[in-house]
């Protein structure tokens, strides 16, 4: 084969490959308009009159807060009683905390945002194990379903929210597209997002990966606009795209974008679905096009079905909730709901518990 041959070969192939891919992201991300319900139908009655402690990484993080709320929510039906702690993203501050969780003899602990794997905790786990507390994670771990120190960690698939998120840039964008990703490598859901984005991103033939950031969550706001100068600076009119791990990253990016004059760029967060990034997306007027949300209502009551199995003692129910792609589009068909609004998870949720669904 010549050359130029060979070339537009390799073309017509990775033009191919992300094509499939955007259409696999498509066919299996969760569609709006969804009544059904894909999750569990059975399981055991409610288990009453347990103590919960929540352990928030860091309730800055867009995702934690509506987790909890939407969690705290299902605790209520089971009479379970819940102590939320935040940890402010402390590390000794989370260790002390997790540790009086376990002096306390709660019944389980939740981690929100903590990382599972984390060395300094595995003693706790330990513990934890010889007590019989349970442990449920949210973005406790890289992907969902159980880990040796989770009964199971709730989240939708990285690789999957990493497909999509690329998917849209390069669905949504002409030209060459250069792109800029927000990581926070402290927390292995980030890493698996980030490296999903990456393979997927060379798949693309007009796509360049010009940089991998690694800034905290919790230092977003004071980072990230020192981190668009620099950038801006170094890469210039290359950078068409930003992606992050977290729509943090972008609570803090329109007025630097602004003040340099790139109002060009067009950011696309990989998770979590904040609810300041889905009221920026709904107004039209961000540079923030897109997220992959995470379902949160819904998964903060998987969180309390998954712990009810637990006491049980049957195992996890096996399910994983499905990523949602919101553009402005999507929001004006929203109206102001949830993304999850028309699922009938709590209904569904309920009937386990209790035989009957809920009065509203």
């Amino acid at each position: 084969m010549k050359p130029s041959a060979q070339m537009a070969s390799q073309v017509i192939l990775a033009a191919l490959s992300i094509f499939f891919i955007v259409l696999t992201c498509t066919a299996q991300h969760l569609p709006l308009d969804q009544k059904i319900w894909d999750g569990p139908e059975n399981g055991p009655r409610a288990q009453s009159g347990k103590k919960i402690t929540f352990i928030s990484q860091d309730f800055r993080n867009g995702g934690i807060a509506p987790i909890y709320r939407s969690f705290s929510s299902a605790a209520s039906i089971l009479k379970w009683q819940i102590t939320l702690i935040d940890g402010i993203d402390d590390a000794k501050k989370l260790r002390v905390e997790f540790a009086k969780a376990i002096d306390s003899h709660q019944d389980a602990i939740v981690l929100g945002g903590i990382q599972a794997a984390n060395q300094e905790f595995s003693d706790l786990f330990d513990r934890a194990r010889k007590s019989k507390i349970v442990i449920v994670g949210w973005h406790a771990s890289a992907e969902p379903g159980p880990t040796n120190n989770l009964f199971v960690n709730i989240a939708t698939s990285s690789t999957e929210v990493a497909k999509i998120a690329v998917g849209h840039v390069t669905q949504s964008a002409t030209g060459q597209i250069g792109i800029i990703i927000f990581n926070d490598s402290r927390y292995d859901v980030a890493n698996a997002k980030t490296d999903g984005m990456k393979d997927t991103i060379k798949l693309c033939a007009r796509c360049k990966l010009l940089s991998v950031e690694n800034i905290k969550i919790s230092e977003a706001h004071s980072e990230v606009p020192l981190a668009v100068t620099r950038l801006n600076q170094h890469y210039g009119k290359t950078w068409t795209h930003t992606l992050a791990i977290n729509d943090a990253y972008f609570d803090s990016i329109n007025m630097p974008l602004l003040a340099i004059g790139r109002t060009d760029i067009q950011n696309v967060s990989a998770g979590d679905g904040s609810s300041i990034a889905l009221s920026r997306i709904a107004s039209g007027k961000s540079q923030q096009v897109a997220t992959v949300a995470e379902p949160l209502g819904l998964q903060g009551w998987q969180l309390a079905d998954e712990l009810n199995r637990a006491f049980a003692g049957q195992p996890p129910s096996g399910y994983t909730s499905k990523p949602v792609l919101v553009t402005t589009a999507v929001m004006t068909r929203l109206s102001g709901g949830n993304i999850d609004s028309d699922i009938p998870y709590k209904k569904a949720y309920t009937k386990i518990w209790t035989g009957a669904p809920p009065d509203k």
